[in-house]
């Protein structure tokens, strides 16, 4: 990983979408900064595309889409993506849901809480649709490795894909992802051929579940924190920014903005 500083002028200014994770690299300790929330209105202000490509719920995303400065935003590691059209006011989703899993999910919790102690359900399980979020470090632990690659081990048993974010562990039935989904959303509602201009897309992220995204994108950027996770991934971004979360995030903005000036 190279520093993000260290990428090419004509490379930043070439960039038409900022596509990004939220936990801890938009947010930090938890929070949404008014620094970070300010970098995501100058790129809007610019002229960018910009889109949250979350592990967060439906509930979360239907709030972000409405009342943050993004164009749309990818929901439950890929679940869904939903746009608010505010001349219409209208709010526009797309589900990649199949059957009702919710049963089979709510099983593995239990399965899950019973065989890890000290985990837990996320805080916002309720407002989900799709997947399980079983959470480690946000409102408790932080657990270790062996607990975290406990879970994930039995989210697989299970039949089910999991991906490990920053704070939770988030498992579900279905063959989607977070490239899969704001492939489809680029092409379907922005007319981005992805495939074609990769180039002109950024991605920014901190944490296994962004694999997916740093594996395509040849300008994905990881904020500082990314290391901690480094050693367990098998994807990393070709850019890493000097300051961490919320930080790195305004890093990169700024570098995306001055080579547009």
């Amino acid at each position: 990983m190279r520093p993000a500083a260290a990428m090419p002028s004509e490379m930043r200014r070439a960039v038409q979408a900022v596509l990004l994770d939220i936990d801890d690299t938009l947010s930090t300790d938890g929070r949404l900064t008014a620094a970070a929330y300010e970098a995501l209105e100058r790129l809007a202000d610019a002229g960018l595309r910009v889109v949250p490509v979350t592990g967060r719920p439906a509930g979360w995303c239907d709030m972000i889409a409405r009342f943050w400065p993004v164009d749309a935003v990818v929901g439950e590691n890929g679940a869904f993506w939903f746009r608010y059209d505010r001349r219409a006011r209208r709010m526009h989703r797309r589900m990649f849901l199949g059957e009702d899993t919710r049963p089979r999910l709510d099983a593995l919790a239990r399965e899950i809480l019973a065989a890890v102690p000290g985990a837990a359900l996320a805080a916002d399980q309720p407002y989900r649709l799709a997947d399980l979020a079983i959470d480690f470090a946000e409102d408790v632990g932080p657990l270790g490795r062996a607990e975290i690659d406990r879970i994930v081990a039995l989210f697989e048993a299970a039949g089910a894909r999991a991906k490990v974010s920053s704070i939770h562990v988030n498992g579900w039935f279905g063959d989607w992802d977070k490239l899969a989904t704001a492939w489809r959303l680029l092409e379907e509602v922005f007319a981005i051929d992805v495939a074609e201009q990769k180039n002109e897309i950024v991605f920014v992220g901190d944490s296994p579940n962004d694999e997916p995204m740093f594996a395509f994108f040849p300008n994905a950027v990881g904020v500082a924190n990314l290391r901690r996770f480094a050693p367990r991934m098998k994807a990393l971004p070709a850019w890493i920014t000097e300051r961490e979360a919320g930080a790195g995030f305004v890093e990169l903005a700024e570098l995306l903005l001055e080579a547009r000036r």
